[in-house]
């Protein structure tokens, strides 16, 4: 037993680690796959409830996300081969703020990965539903079966993994890109997309301002813009899985994020702009893909529509549970959650405690507001505020992450860095000041703050059990050994 700022660390035989290995199989398109997966929902629904704001309004906050993203992204793609390692951003924060910093930068994660897969998931069910006539009150049926069924494919093994991973990613893009090509030749931009007005109201001729809320709308919108983004940061979690991540993390994540650019813009032009829709229309949507598919083929084959719809659901359903197996995993290894939870499959080597636990967690959270809500109010929790209690983890997480960055640059210049951030310190400052930015127009908001409220309960729970008995079972996991090795330096 060692005591190092203020935490206790147990040093391990090779055994504990023999327990939790990982086994190595993701190149470029894997990661590629791995990052736009787990975004890609994001743009079948979610982000059109900014164009409440006008379409100018959503234009503009996109753009500034996209920047915050790319900051992020720039950052994260020098960190990741800088520091190798499955724990990602906890790591990042790990190195270079100490114990602490890494521990609340894992937390704020933990919220995010277990509570988003929760909410995509009652999205999934709400079309499985309304395709094969499911009763409202049987809908946690199609809960079960997902995470079951998803939680098992991660299970299995990573390079299984990791294959449906890239299909089902490839088919969200197709599905997308057939969309654009449906929708080019039936758009009338200034008639449809246009036809928001001052106080959100609608223009039945569109050719409406182009910020109808001034600055303020875009400020509004900027919460909504980030689900054309999020996730995107969780690629670092698979670089104790990626073939060679000094050379593939930083081309995968990058790739990832300029792809995600071109799709978001290409969904905001055209899916407010359909005949018939409009901006107006598409801001209450909860299908807006769906809704843009029926204007140009009809209703008459909804049901096949929904079917392809529903397949960028799965795919962030599923490259999100990835993630959180993985992230569970890091903070169990390194014992900031107990240490069993770190254990990977004897023959598979994919952490599978890790990932049933999450799941198990996410569907206890979703069955008690189910059940003790009534089926209207509690899925209108699950939508509202489980789904902003993952945004606000996100957006906390995204100013740990680009601080430590900042402090990385500073402090240790001379770890070695096989790929270096052109944004630089400026690109990281970005990110924290448009986060911090994001974060205030979602607390002004009453649903998010709720979100907030529970967050905190969150974090309180995983405050007091790290300080209590987490920070005296610390191991020297390869992330823990590696940040204390650079401290050393940096002082020496």
């Amino acid at each position: 037993m060692s005591e190092h700022s203020g935490v206790q660390y147990t040093k391990v035989d090779q055994s504990y680690f023999d327990k939790r290995g990982l086994r190595r199989y993701a190149g470029v398109w894997s990661l590629w796959a791995l990052g736009v997966g787990a975004v890609i929902s994001g743009h079948f629904s979610g982000w059109n409830l900014g164009l409440a704001n006008g379409w100018g309004s959503m234009l503009f906050a996109t753009i500034i996300i996209a920047i915050m993203y790319l900051g992020l992204t720039f950052s994260l793609a020098e960190m990741s081969p800088a520091l190798p390692h499955t724990g990602g951003a906890y790591s990042f924060a790990r190195t270079a703020m100490g114990p602490w910093g890494g521990f609340l930068t894992g937390l704020s994660e933990n919220v995010e990965y277990v509570i988003t897969p929760a909410v995509i998931v009652y999205f999934i069910s709400s079309y499985m539903g309304g395709i094969f006539g499911t009763p409202t009150e049987y809908l946690p049926l199609w809960w079960i079966g997902f995470y079951i069924f998803f939680v098992g494919l991660n299970i299995v093994g990573v390079e299984l993994s990791f294959k449906v991973t890239l299909v089902i990613t490839l088919l969200a893009l197709a599905c997308l890109a057939v969309f654009w090509a449906s929708a080019l030749p039936n758009i009338d931009f200034s008639r449809w997309a246009m036809n928001v007005g001052e106080g959100g109201a609608l223009l039945e001729n569109g050719n409406g301002p182009l910020l109808p809320m001034g600055i303020t709308g875009v400020l509004a919108a900027m919460p909504f813009a980030v689900w054309l983004f999020l996730a995107i940061e969780q690629l670092p979690l698979a670089a104790e899985e990626s073939v060679d991540p000094k050379r593939d993390m930083p081309r995968g994540i990058l790739a990832g994020v300029f792809t995600l650019i071109f799709s978001a813009f290409m969904v905001l032009w055209l899916n407010p702009s359909i005949a018939g829709i409009g901006a107006h229309t598409l801001a209450k949507s909860g299908e807006p893909l769906l809704d843009g598919f029926k204007a140009i083929y009809g209703d008459g084959i909804a049901k096949v529509l929904a079917l392809v719809a529903v397949l960028g659901l799965i795919a962030s359903f599923h490259t999100i549970i990835f993630a959180k197996g993985r992230q569970i995993y890091s903070l169990s290894r390194a014992g900031y959650f107990p240490s069993v939870l770190s254990i990977t499959h004897g023959s598979r080597k994919t952490p599978h405690l890790a990932m049933i636990l999450g799941s198990v967690v996410a569907l206890a959270v979703m069955f008690v507001l189910w059940f003790s809500l009534g089926s209207d109010k509690g899925a209108a929790v699950i939508g509202g505020t489980l789904l902003n209690m993952a945004v606000f983890g996100a957006m906390f997480s995204y100013i740990m992450q680009a601080l430590s960055f900042i402090i990385l640059r500073k402090n240790m210049p001379n770890i070695p860095r096989p790929y270096r951030s052109p944004l630089g310190v400026v690109g990281a400052g970005l990110t924290v000041v448009i986060a911090v930015v994001t974060l205030y127009f979602q607390l002004s908001d009453p649903l998010y703050r709720d979100g907030v409220m529970w967050v905190a309960v969150w974090f309180a729970a995983g405050i007091t059990y790290f300080a209590l008995v987490g920070r005296k079972r610390l191991i020297l996991s390869p992330e823990e050994e590696f940040a204390m090795d650079m401290a050393d330096k940096a002082r020496s």
